[in-house]
């Protein structure tokens, strides 16, 4: 092993202060916004202190993120030895890791604008017990052989084959790893039909609604809603029209978000991981050992269900989830449901992934809906009331709640096949859960009066995955069904 002492690139430091500044961009729209923009550097202006006082403070803020990123730059170093990634980092309080290369699960890169610009990668180490999403060791920006470099460290130090070369030889090693055999790639066409049909807009507009609470102190929201109430008795059909030109543009907001996020999205197989590679502003290479992986989710919406298309999700114990504050994976974002099925096979030859399910009995028919009328009941009075005659409207909602009841009801079902339980139900999207008994931490019942009634039982099981792990539930099966699951678990 290399004794020789590392150091983060210069960059790092910008990066860092960048961050920290980031954080800060949002408060001080919201004073300029609600200060009017009533700033001046005019001396006899009743402005003056505000302004000095406003950008003073945010520049002593700006200061002090720029000598903070250039403290960890200058503190931060790493080196590998007795088998060991060590890393030490701190100006007064001195703090020393030391990771086993063999406890070492992932390493994820990722390389952002900055990085882009100067050839140089994020590197985030992933173990076992990495916790809340948050990696054990992050280095900000080094090179990308250097990245390389430790890389082949831990195959060495997981008795790989890897020869003692000089640093061209290494790299030209890694470049013939990276060329592994590719098991999914998805083609712009496909990009677009995922952005298209996304459910991105909803975040978009979840977005916006923050956004707008932040300047809940400025902004006459009560007199706002009086106003709109008494413009709708008159111009219904103009506020149509501006909701739907909102959601419109969240809609192609959310399609450009996508298409960012998922561009030249690709799977690899490598060592038993997989390798996921995406992004077009911030490349992202995400690593995801076989062993990890707790379950499948295979989502369908009913537009790609209709199409014939799904997403693959991964319920992963450890590592970085999507956005790093989960352990959800996204395999396949869009995938032919036939070759979804015969990809998994492949890497998942002992598992069943064409399971018939034991569906939900007719007399449980009226749990998925007869709940919803609880609240269904006050929020149709109360538009009908309100907003007559065009509240009445709000009447629709009883059959397209049964509706969506039946169609849940249809869905709801579970197979058990030897040591794996596959569950199939639907909120909106039909999701097929399926995982290895070994793998699931709890499975439980429960049962209502007027279930009891119905001799019907709803079953949870819950996966690691995430902070609270992630559960699938099928609602009101056959009770006989239900304790065989329970009884399949125990043993």
């Amino acid at each position: 092993m290399s004794k020789e002492i590392n150091r983060l690139h210069p960059i790092s430091a910008v990066i860092t202060s960048v961050k920290a500044l980031k954080s800060m961009i949002l408060p001080i729209v919201i004073i300029i916004v609600s200060n009017g923009f009533n700033f001046s550097l005019n001396f006899r202006s009743d402005h003056f202190f505000d302004t000095i006082l406003l950008f003073g403070v945010w520049g002593v803020a700006a200061l002090l993120a720029l000598i903070g990123g250039i403290i960890k730059w200058r503190t931060f170093v790493y080196w590998f030895e007795d088998g060991e990634l060590r890393v030490t980092y701190g100006l007064f309080v001195k703090k020393k890791r030391y990771i086993p290369f063999e406890r070492i699960q992932s390493l994820n890169y990722n390389e952002g604008i900055f990085h882009r610009l100067f050839g140089l990668v994020k590197v985030q180490v992933e173990t076992a017990g990495s916790k809340g999403g948050k990696p054990e060791v992050e280095l900000t920006a080094i090179r990308k052989a250097a990245a390389d470099v430790i890389e082949l460290e831990m195959r060495r130090a997981k008795n790989e084959t890897v020869l003692q070369r000089d640093d061209q030889e290494q790299v030209q090693i890694m470049e013939e790893a990276r060329s592994t055999p590719t098991i999914y790639h998805m083609s712009m066409r496909d990009l677009l039909v995922l952005a298209t049909t996304s459910g991105g807009i909803g975040v978009v507009l979840s977005g916006l609604a923050a956004v707008a609470s932040q300047f809940s102190d400025i902004i006459p929201y009560e007199t706002v809603f009086h106003e709109l109430a008494d413009f709708v008795k008159v111009g219904a059909f103009l506020i149509a029209l501006t909701v739907m030109l909102v959601l419109i543009v969240a809609w192609v907001v959310s399609v450009v978000i996508t298409l960012i996020n998922y561009y030249d999205y690709t799977v690899r197989i490598e060592d038993n991981k997989l390798i996921i590679t995406k992004g077009l502003l911030e490349k992202k290479r995400i690593t995801l050992p076989l062993n990890r992986i707790q379950a499948i989710r295979i989502v369908e919406n009913p537009l790609r269900q209709l199409t014939g298309f799904a997403t693959v999700v991964v319920e992963s114990a450890g590592g970085n989830g999507e956005d790093g504050n989960d352990k959800k994976i996204t395999l396949f974002p869009l995938i032919k449901k036939h070759d979804c099925l015969q990809t998994l096979d492949q890497l998942f030859p002992d598992m069943d992934w064409n399971p018939t399910f034991i569906r939900s009995p007719k007399n449980a028919r009226p749990f998925f809906y007869r709940i919803d009328f609880i609240w269904l009941v006050p929020v149709i009075g109360a538009c009908s009331y309100f907003f007559y005659p065009y509240g009445l409207l709000s009447l629709l909602l009883i059959p397209l709640t049964i509706l969506l009841g039946i169609w849940q009801h249809k869905t709801a079902g579970f197979q058990i096949n030897g040591k794996q339980l596959a569950m199939q139900y639907r909120v909106f999207s039909r999701i097929t859960l399926i995982m290895e008994k070994k793998r699931i931490q709890s499975i439980e019942s429960t049962q209502s009066f007027f279930q009891k009634r119905k001799n019907v039982m709803s079953i949870k099981a819950t996966v690691m995955s995430g902070a609270t792990g992630t559960k699938g539930s099928v609602s009101s099966l056959e009770q006989q069904d239900a304790e065989k699951i329970l009884t399949w678990y125990e043993h």
